[in-house]
């Protein structure tokens, strides 16, 4: 017995001096309500209504706009015209005419209170139970003898697609003799939603200022030689949940982080980041679950004894900055989007840059690719119909300047400066301020 209690405690002195165990760190939360404040989506989303749509209209020549707002599958327009919410068949109508602009509501009775409540549309009609919405949106529409009806049905523009193959025959023969007044409302939601308010303008503003910082906590965290890029994307997910807001495109490819020769878009991989890589990391987050960003922050990896990027990677570096404030430089209303895009190119041939397939930029806003002029085409044969159209005051851009190079192993390399610009009364200006120099991982 005295023999296991001495046993026991040793042991006691030995558990006793073990150094305690490392407590795990504590992520400090932050709440998004109390660093966001509350969501002004319905307020913007009232003023988008009825001071951008009516302009609109008359842009696109549309007598009259028909939304058809569902349960489930609903239209991808629907959180702009208020029907989100939508159980049973909605019908939405947008129209001017002598006494201005209208917005009026056929909405199944058991909801029809609720979206009346939200106050965005003028006049919100009830249809009782068993009474078609639809319906009740032709019979208004042939009393008012509008002759072009723009329907959500577009080849080529997604947010202008809504309408079903079913919900089209139905309207198709409600209408009679009158369907081929239907024309598709692709000009109409291009018209409306590539145009942002001023105060869309500044929440775009915090989201591209987060998207930054962001990236640059992540890049002073990286060890060459035992960071990946994947633990790179996981740092900048755990950013975004400490704030509080999410993916501006897909989560699986948000962020990019591709150190390296060039993968395009994709997802962050294992690989491991190694002194001398370029790294990109192509990054965008969402707030209030409306407006979202996109940009770029690159860096370079020293390798040791370094104590800046080598001369030839600073030279990529300073053309492809050169390049972004040429497109920067000729982004004013009136112009196209491949006029913008022709700017940096014609930087970059003169630098001796390799041909980069992506175009200069987009338009982000909604979404990270939104509506609006393409800044691409520059150098194509036939240029893509939205690098015709032409830049307006409060189009916001998500840009590139490129400069690609070949390296010692054949593969290429990319560098770039991914910002984000308005376009204002007479040019466009940086959201945020622009990186203007590249970023050293590894520096002491």
């Amino acid at each position: 017995m005295k023999k296991t209690l001495f046993f026991f405690s040793l042991l006691g002195i030995f558990w006793a001096c073990q150094p305690a165990e490392k407590a795990e760190p504590t992520l400090e939360k932050i709440d998004p309500a109390t660093l966001w404040g509350e969501n002004p989506w319905p307020e913007i989303r009232k003023k988008r209504i009825n001071q951008l749509l009516p302009e609109a209209l008359k842009n696109a020549n549309v007598d009259v706009w028909l939304v058809l707002c569902r349960e489930n599958y609903n239209d991808p327009i629907a959180t702009h015209v208020g029907g989100e919410n939508a159980s049973g068949t909605a019908a939405f109508l947008f129209y001017n005419d002598e006494s201005g602009f209208h917005s009026l509501v056929f909405s199944p009775d058991g909801e029809a209170t609720a979206l009346d409540d939200l106050d965005i549309h003028e006049k919100v009609e009830r249809v009782p139970r068993g009474e078609s919405a639809l319906q009740k949106a032709v019979e208004f529409i042939k009393s008012k003898g509008f002759q072009n009806i723009a329907i959500n049905s577009s080849a080529s523009n997604e947010m202008a697609d809504g309408l079903t193959h079913s919900q089209h025959q139905e309207l198709a023969s409600l209408m009679g003799s009158d369907v081929k007044k239907l024309i598709s409302s692709d000009e109409l939601v291009y018209e409306w939603l590539s145009i942002k308010l001023p105060e869309e303008v500044e929440i775009l503003k915090k989201a591209a200022q987060l998207a930054s910082d962001f990236q640059h906590e992540a890049y002073a965290m990286i060890e060459p030689g035992k960071t990946t890029d994947a633990d790179v994307a996981k740092f900048l997910k755990a950013k975004m949940a400490e704030y509080g807001v999410t993916d501006a495109w897909h989560p699986d490819q948000n962020p990019n982080v591709n150190s390296g020769p060039d993968r395009g878009h994709s997802h962050a991989t294992d690989k491991v980041i190694q002194p001398g890589d370029v790294i990109q990391t192509d990054f965008g987050v969402k707030l209030y679950g409306i407006w979202v960003s996109d940009i770029q922050r690159f860096s370079y990896v020293l390798k040791d004894g370094e104590t800046e990027a080598p001369a030839e990677i600073l030279k990529y570096w300073e053309n492809g900055k050169a390049g972004s404030r040429a497109a920067l430089g000729a982004m004013k209303p009136g112009v196209k989007g491949e006029d913008v895009d022709r700017a940096q190119r014609d930087l970059m041939d003169a630098n001796g840059s390799l041909y980069v397939p992506w175009s200069t930029g987009h338009p982000v806003g909604y979404v990270a690719h939104d509506v609006g002029p393409n800044l691409g085409g520059a150098r194509l044969p036939q240029p893509r119909p939205a690098a015709q159209k032409l830049l307006k005051k409060g189009m916001v851009f998500a840009f590139d300047g490129f400069h690609c190079w070949k390296q010692p192993d054949g593969t290429e390399k990319t560098i770039s400066v991914e910002e984000m610009a308005v376009v204002t009364d007479t040019s466009a200006e940086y959201l945020i301020t622009p990186q203007e120099e590249l970023i050293l991982v590894g520096k002491k």
